[in-house]
């Protein structure tokens, strides 16, 4: 991955530092906005826009057809004027800290480990929906199979005995409703912690509570390990499922944004 950090100067002065690196990760080469800081006794004054915009003549030059950004929740001014210079929120990250006690299923309703029988027809499935969401990004179909390819590698390399690994379906009466997978990932240099990487109910199951019941399922899960945190990502356009996320108690910690470089 190709980076540069630079100084923001005005009039030579340096009131700032912006990092940017190259990424081809999203198809066409994108350009990532790693680190936007002004000082804060030079902040509102539109040096952030001038250095912004200047960045993106950057990645221009460097022959990145968009720029992305995952912004910090907290970084209360960048998001802003990130969006007023024409980015759009594509996902966001969020994690939630469990309380001391797992929660209590609902009646009638359990967990168990996925089977293998299971875990052929969920993974082919999900190694697909992977490949086609690359191809829809602009990937060459030989390209998102082989991305598809080495993520199974990476997250799947022994099946339902991944290390890290469980993948568990959700009984209602005997009847599986849905499925969970929870794995790990770094969420900060040194930071991992349990990550939701797929959760769906069955389709003729959905509007019954049961991706509610599934997420309090993964946070059994987890408790099982010891840890005290799970996290996920959600894409900006499903609504619904920001929305049960939030009522069961996660926070956004930061909100992953992009622009096209026209």
């Amino acid at each position: 991955m190709k980076s540069r950090t630079y100084d923001v100067c005005d009039n030579s002065r340096p009131v700032g530092v912006i990092e940017l690196a190259m990424d081809g990760a999203f198809g066409t080469p994108a350009g990532v906005l790693r680190r936007l800081r002004i000082g804060e006794a030079d902040r509102r004054r539109g040096r952030g826009t001038i250095a912004a915009l200047a960045a993106e003549e950057v990645l221009r030059g460097w022959g990145c057809g968009q720029v992305v950004a995952s912004v910090p929740a907290e970084a209360d001014g960048v998001r802003p004027l990130l969006e007023t210079l024409g980015y759009t929120e594509r996902s966001r990250n969020m994690v939630k800290e469990l309380a001391q006690e797992p929660p209590v299923p609902r009646p009638g309703v359990s967990g168990r480990p996925m089977d293998e029988a299971e875990y052929a027809v969920w993974e082919k499935r999900l190694f697909e929906g992977f490949r086609q969401s690359w191809i829809d990004r602009g990937l060459p179909p030989e390209q998102a199979r082989a991305k598809a390819e080495a993520s199974r590698a990476d997250n799947l390399s022994e099946g339902l005995a991944t290390p890290g690994t469980r993948i568990e379906v959700l009984v209602h009466d005997e009847d599986v409703v849905g499925h969970v997978w929870v794995g790990s990932r770094e969420i900060a240099p040194g930071q991992e912690i349990p990550f939701v990487y797929d959760v769906e109910v069955e389709a003729e199951k959905r509007g019954k509570g049961y991706g509610r019941a599934l997420m309090l399922h993964a946070e059994r899960i987890v408790h099982r390990t010891g840890a005290g945190m799970l996290g996920l990502h959600v894409f900006a356009g499903n609504t619904p499922a920001i929305g049960l996320y939030e009522s069961l108690g996660y926070a956004t910690t930061h909100h992953n944004v992009f622009k096209p470089l026209l």
